[in-house]
Protein backbone atom coordinates (compact mmCIF):
# COMPACT_ATOMS: atom_id res chain seq x y z
CA UNK A 1 0.00 0.00 0.00
CA UNK A 2 1.04 3.40 -1.05
CA UNK A 3 0.44 6.63 1.26
CA UNK A 4 0.57 8.89 -2.03
CA UNK A 5 -1.62 6.37 -3.67
CA UNK A 6 -4.05 6.55 -0.54
CA UNK A 7 -4.42 9.88 -0.37
CA UNK A 8 -4.80 9.92 -4.12
CA UNK A 9 -8.21 8.10 -3.63
CA UNK A 10 -9.15 10.10 -0.59
CA UNK A 11 -9.34 13.08 -2.31
CA UNK A 12 -10.99 11.56 -5.23
CA UNK A 13 -13.76 10.40 -3.40
CA UNK A 14 -13.95 13.84 -1.30
CA UNK A 15 -14.69 15.50 -4.90
CA UNK A 16 -16.59 13.39 -5.34
CA UNK A 17 -18.94 14.01 -2.70
CA UNK A 18 -18.52 17.70 -2.88
CA UNK A 19 -20.36 17.59 -6.34
CA UNK A 20 -22.92 15.47 -5.22
CA UNK A 21 -25.13 17.94 -3.57
CA UNK A 22 -27.87 14.94 -2.18
CA UNK A 23 -25.14 12.79 -0.91
CA UNK A 24 -23.65 15.52 0.82
CA UNK A 25 -26.98 16.22 2.77
CA UNK A 26 -27.88 12.91 3.24
CA UNK A 27 -24.17 12.58 5.37
CA UNK A 28 -24.34 15.56 7.12
CA UNK A 29 -27.68 16.44 8.03
CA UNK A 30 -29.97 12.67 7.84
CA UNK A 31 -28.67 11.64 11.51
CA UNK A 32 -29.08 15.08 13.24
CA UNK A 33 -32.66 15.04 11.76
CA UNK A 34 -33.32 11.71 13.05
CA UNK A 35 -32.33 12.86 16.72
CA UNK A 36 -34.47 16.03 16.02
CA UNK A 37 -36.93 13.74 15.07
CA UNK A 38 -36.76 11.44 18.17
CA UNK A 39 -36.89 14.38 20.51
CA UNK A 40 -39.91 15.87 19.15
CA UNK A 41 -41.69 12.61 19.50
CA UNK A 42 -40.91 12.42 23.39
CA UNK A 43 -41.31 15.91 23.73
CA UNK A 44 -44.53 16.31 25.69
CA UNK A 45 -44.08 12.78 27.14
CA UNK A 46 -45.69 13.39 30.95
CA UNK A 47 -42.83 10.69 32.56
CA UNK A 48 -39.46 11.34 32.55
CA UNK A 49 -38.11 11.55 28.92
CA UNK A 50 -37.43 8.29 26.94
CA UNK A 51 -35.25 10.63 24.47
CA UNK A 52 -32.29 10.42 27.36
CA UNK A 53 -32.98 6.47 27.27
CA UNK A 54 -32.77 6.02 23.84
CA UNK A 55 -31.16 8.70 22.58
CA UNK A 56 -27.49 7.56 23.11
CA UNK A 57 -27.83 4.16 21.49
CA UNK A 58 -29.38 5.82 18.32
CA UNK A 59 -26.50 8.40 18.23
CA UNK A 60 -24.76 4.65 17.51
CA UNK A 61 -27.38 3.78 14.96
CA UNK A 62 -27.95 6.27 12.86
CA UNK A 63 -24.26 7.39 11.48
CA UNK A 64 -23.42 3.57 10.93
CA UNK A 65 -26.68 2.89 9.08
CA UNK A 66 -26.24 6.40 7.09
CA UNK A 67 -22.69 5.68 6.64
CA UNK A 68 -23.19 1.20 5.49
CA UNK A 69 -25.63 2.68 2.43
CA UNK A 70 -23.81 5.53 1.19
CA UNK A 71 -20.76 3.33 0.92
CA UNK A 72 -21.85 0.52 0.03
CA UNK A 73 -23.71 1.74 -2.84
CA UNK A 74 -21.16 4.45 -3.65
CA UNK A 75 -18.17 2.01 -4.22
CA UNK A 76 -20.41 -0.82 -6.17
CA UNK A 77 -21.40 2.24 -8.68
CA UNK A 78 -17.64 2.50 -9.50
CA UNK A 79 -17.13 -1.35 -9.76
CA UNK A 80 -19.92 -0.99 -12.16
CA UNK A 81 -19.18 1.71 -14.11
CA UNK A 82 -16.01 0.23 -14.91
CA UNK A 83 -14.09 3.12 -12.92
CA UNK A 84 -12.48 0.53 -10.68
CA UNK A 85 -11.41 -1.54 -13.29
CA UNK A 86 -9.45 1.46 -14.89
CA UNK A 87 -8.38 2.47 -11.29
CA UNK A 88 -6.89 -0.82 -10.67
CA UNK A 89 -5.35 -1.22 -13.97
CA UNK A 90 -3.00 2.04 -13.25
CA UNK A 91 -0.25 1.56 -10.36
CA UNK A 92 -3.06 1.46 -7.50
CA UNK A 93 -3.38 -1.85 -5.25
CA UNK A 94 -7.15 -2.91 -4.03
CA UNK A 95 -5.77 -1.97 -0.10
CA UNK A 96 -5.00 1.40 -1.34
CA UNK A 97 -8.38 1.54 -2.79
CA UNK A 98 -10.62 0.76 -0.09
CA UNK A 99 -8.37 2.68 2.82
CA UNK A 100 -8.77 5.78 0.57
CA UNK A 101 -12.34 5.33 0.31
CA UNK A 102 -12.25 4.45 4.20
CA UNK A 103 -10.37 7.69 5.02
CA UNK A 104 -12.49 9.65 3.45
CA UNK A 105 -15.69 8.37 4.69
CA UNK A 106 -14.11 8.43 7.82
CA UNK A 107 -13.75 12.26 7.74
CA UNK A 108 -17.23 12.31 6.73
CA UNK A 109 -18.55 10.36 8.88
CA UNK A 110 -15.95 12.92 12.15
CA UNK A 111 -18.17 16.19 10.47
CA UNK A 112 -21.55 14.00 10.21
CA UNK A 113 -21.04 12.19 13.93
CA UNK A 114 -19.80 16.09 15.64
CA UNK A 115 -22.69 17.85 14.59
CA UNK A 116 -24.95 14.94 15.25
CA UNK A 117 -23.74 14.95 18.58
CA UNK A 118 -23.81 18.60 18.90
CA UNK A 119 -26.76 19.02 18.16
CA UNK A 120 -28.50 16.26 20.45
CA UNK A 121 -26.50 17.47 23.42
CA UNK A 122 -25.89 21.52 23.20
CA UNK A 123 -29.80 21.56 21.62
CA UNK A 124 -32.16 18.57 22.37
CA UNK A 125 -30.78 18.51 25.81
CA UNK A 126 -29.35 15.22 26.04
CA UNK A 127 -28.22 14.34 29.36
CA UNK A 128 -24.40 12.50 29.77
CA UNK A 129 -22.54 11.72 32.58
CA UNK A 130 -19.21 11.36 30.49
CA UNK A 131 -17.19 13.34 28.45
CA UNK A 132 -18.38 15.21 25.26
CA UNK A 133 -15.33 14.67 23.13
CA UNK A 134 -15.13 10.90 24.22
CA UNK A 135 -19.22 11.30 23.34
CA UNK A 136 -18.09 12.26 19.47
CA UNK A 137 -15.12 9.82 19.12
CA UNK A 138 -17.67 6.97 19.91
CA UNK A 139 -20.00 8.28 17.27
CA UNK A 140 -17.20 8.92 14.87
CA UNK A 141 -15.96 4.97 15.01
CA UNK A 142 -19.99 3.54 14.79
CA UNK A 143 -20.17 5.61 11.50
CA UNK A 144 -16.26 4.65 10.38
CA UNK A 145 -17.85 0.80 11.24
CA UNK A 146 -20.94 1.33 8.69
CA UNK A 147 -18.51 2.49 6.41
CA UNK A 148 -15.80 -0.57 6.76
CA UNK A 149 -19.08 -2.87 6.38
CA UNK A 150 -20.43 -0.94 3.83
CA UNK A 151 -17.27 -1.50 1.87
CA UNK A 152 -17.17 -4.57 2.47
CA UNK A 153 -20.54 -5.79 1.20
CA UNK A 154 -20.01 -4.01 -1.73
CA UNK A 155 -17.74 -6.59 -2.90
CA UNK A 156 -20.33 -9.29 -2.90
CA UNK A 157 -23.29 -7.59 -4.37
CA UNK A 158 -23.80 -7.07 -8.25
CA UNK A 159 -26.14 -4.12 -8.22
CA UNK A 160 -26.78 -1.47 -5.84
CA UNK A 161 -30.31 -2.70 -4.69
CA UNK A 162 -28.40 -6.01 -4.11
CA UNK A 163 -26.03 -3.55 -1.70
CA UNK A 164 -29.51 -2.47 0.05
CA UNK A 165 -30.88 -6.06 0.40
CA UNK A 166 -27.70 -6.85 2.71
CA UNK A 167 -29.30 -4.20 5.73
CA UNK A 168 -31.99 -6.42 6.36
CA UNK A 169 -29.32 -8.95 6.35
CA UNK A 170 -26.65 -7.98 8.53
CA UNK A 171 -27.88 -4.45 9.87
CA UNK A 172 -31.74 -4.65 10.65
CA UNK A 173 -30.38 -7.50 13.06
CA UNK A 174 -27.85 -6.73 15.13
CA UNK A 175 -30.49 -3.24 15.51
CA UNK A 176 -32.77 -5.72 17.44
CA UNK A 177 -30.33 -7.22 19.53
CA UNK A 178 -28.04 -4.35 20.29
CA UNK A 179 -29.49 -3.80 23.62
CA UNK A 180 -31.57 -0.56 22.07
CA UNK A 181 -34.76 -2.10 22.95
CA UNK A 182 -34.32 -5.06 25.54
CA UNK A 183 -31.32 -4.92 27.43
CA UNK A 184 -28.67 -7.31 26.28
CA UNK A 185 -28.77 -8.92 29.79
CA UNK A 186 -32.07 -9.96 30.02
CA UNK A 187 -32.18 -11.17 26.50
CA UNK A 188 -32.73 -15.04 25.76
CA UNK A 189 -29.42 -16.56 26.06
CA UNK A 190 -28.49 -17.66 22.48
CA UNK A 191 -29.16 -14.22 21.27
CA UNK A 192 -27.32 -12.58 23.83
CA UNK A 193 -24.29 -14.62 22.91
CA UNK A 194 -25.12 -13.38 19.13
CA UNK A 195 -25.09 -10.19 20.39
CA UNK A 196 -21.83 -10.51 21.75
CA UNK A 197 -19.84 -11.09 18.37
CA UNK A 198 -22.07 -8.66 16.81
CA UNK A 199 -20.14 -5.27 16.58
CA UNK A 200 -23.07 -2.76 16.93
CA UNK A 201 -23.84 -3.80 20.64
CA UNK A 202 -20.45 -2.93 21.76
CA UNK A 203 -20.89 0.73 19.69
CA UNK A 204 -23.94 1.35 21.73
CA UNK A 205 -22.52 -0.28 24.59
CA UNK A 206 -19.91 2.71 24.36
CA UNK A 207 -22.62 5.14 24.26
CA UNK A 208 -25.08 3.56 27.31
CA UNK A 209 -21.36 3.74 29.60
CA UNK A 210 -21.05 7.39 28.66
CA UNK A 211 -24.78 8.70 29.42
CA UNK A 212 -25.28 6.47 32.40
CA UNK A 213 -22.03 6.98 34.67
CA UNK A 214 -19.81 4.03 33.24
CA UNK A 215 -16.25 4.37 33.48
CA UNK A 216 -13.86 5.36 31.16
CA UNK A 217 -12.13 1.93 30.55
CA UNK A 218 -15.40 0.37 30.07
CA UNK A 219 -15.93 3.02 26.77
CA UNK A 220 -12.25 2.28 25.92
CA UNK A 221 -12.41 -1.43 25.83
CA UNK A 222 -15.78 -1.34 23.43
CA UNK A 223 -14.50 1.50 21.16
CA UNK A 224 -11.44 -0.73 20.91
CA UNK A 225 -13.75 -4.03 19.31
CA UNK A 226 -15.86 -2.25 17.30
CA UNK A 227 -12.48 -0.41 15.57
CA UNK A 228 -10.83 -3.47 15.69
CA UNK A 229 -14.27 -4.80 13.66
CA UNK A 230 -14.22 -1.63 11.02
CA UNK A 231 -10.49 -2.81 10.18
CA UNK A 232 -11.22 -6.27 10.07
CA UNK A 233 -13.63 -5.59 7.26
CA UNK A 234 -11.54 -3.30 5.45
CA UNK A 235 -9.27 -6.12 5.57
CA UNK A 236 -11.58 -8.50 4.37
CA UNK A 237 -12.94 -6.45 1.89
CA UNK A 238 -9.61 -6.21 0.26
CA UNK A 239 -8.91 -9.84 -0.36
CA UNK A 240 -12.27 -10.14 -1.76
CA UNK A 241 -12.67 -6.94 -3.91
CA UNK A 242 -13.04 -7.50 -7.59
CA UNK A 243 -12.45 -4.88 -10.54
CA UNK A 244 -15.56 -5.43 -12.05
CA UNK A 245 -19.24 -6.54 -11.90
CA UNK A 246 -19.67 -10.06 -13.87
Amino acid sequence: MSPRRTLAVTLRVLEQVRRDPRTLVMLMAVPSLLMALLWWMFHDVPTASPFDRFGPALLAVFPFVVMFLVTSVTTLRERSSGTLERLLAMPLGRLDFLVGYGVAFGLLAAVQSAVAVGVSVGLLGLNISGSVALLVLVAIADAVLGTALGLLVSAFANTEFQAVQFMPALVIPQILVCGLFVPRAHLPSVLHAISDVLPLSYAVDAMEHLTTGGTTGAVVRDLAVVLAYAVACLALGAATLRRRTP
